[in-house]
């Protein structure tokens, strides 16, 4: 078996080559720093082929794609992306648009070119890493929230297009909480509330795709907190999720936000 880990450099992406090898698939990782993956090469069980792309620049996708394609993959897992910090008002356009190309159209490109090569084979699994941050709207997070419901609502869809169509293809959507990744650094911020540990999510992730499951949200309390969020009103969730602790914006526009079910 074998699998091809976007974002692999770190966190997540890391956390679920390290579990795959473990259970004995091979692996093709991707991301943009190269010492990181040789690093994770020479620490796995299994052959790891290493390609370096930064998959935010659309022709790079493709790249991967025709550099994969006839590779004997069984398993996609998206994982790639980031978020950012900040007041609308305030925050870079640039680097949102940059979120957007890495976090959606990367997503959807790799998403879309994979699944016509399963469904042809009518076997292969895709897992796309979204956050239970596409359940809501986040302020202060407001592209990442709508990039994660973007992919959220585009692997729903298609797990119903190939259930309609009585496809072997399966497809998952992961949907953490907050994860002890590299996510606060790179966005600029902080969550004041517990972050489950990278592998153990990583691992219920794997295990849950391999069991076919569809929307994959480890941890009771997020779990609780995306039921109930469902009954209360609009305006009132928008305040529960936006709670500052300092809202002061420095250069880094750092912020230290309290939410009760929020990003990966």
């Amino acid at each position: 078996m074998k699998a091809l880990i976007t974002g692999a450099s770190s966190g997540l992406g890391r956390d679920m080559a390290k579990y795959l090898s473990n259970l004995g698939w091979d692996l093709i990782v991707v991301a943009r720093r190269e010492e990181r993956l040789k690093d994770l090469q020479t620490n796995l069980k299994t052959n790891v082929e290493i390609i370096k792309l930064d998959l935010g620049i659309e022709e790079n996708c493709y790249r991967l794609y025709e550099l994969t394609k006839d590779k004997n993959i069984d398993l996609l897992i998206n994982n790639a992306g980031f978020g950012l910090f900040g007041l609308t008002t305030e925050t870079n356009l640039n680097r949102e648009l940059e979120m957007i190309n890495l976090n959606i159209k990367a997503v959807h490109i790799l998403t879309k070119l994979f699944l016509q090569d399963f469904y042809q084979k009518d076997k292969g699994r895709i897992l796309n890493v979204a956050s239970s941050a596409g359940f809501l709207a986040g302020p202060r997070l407001n592209t990442y929230y709508a990039t994660k419901n973007y992919v959220l609502k585009f692997t729903l869809a298609i797990y119903e297009e190939l259930r309609h169509q009585k496809s072997n293809v399966k497809i998952s959507c992961l949907c953490p909480g907050p994860v002890a990744t590299e996510f606060n650094k790179v966005a600029g911020g902080k969550f004041n509330i517990e972050e489950k540990k990278s592998y153990q999510v990583a691992k219920y992730a794997i295990d849950k795709t391999l069991k076919n499951k569809l929307i994959i949200v480890p941890g009771l309390s997020v779990r609780l907190g995306l039921f109930f969020n469902r009954f209360i009103p609009t305006k009132l969730s928008l305040k529960i999720i936006d709670i500052p602790i300092n809202t002061s914006i420095t250069g880094n526009n750092n912020f230290h936000i309290i939410s009760k079910s929020i990003i990966s």
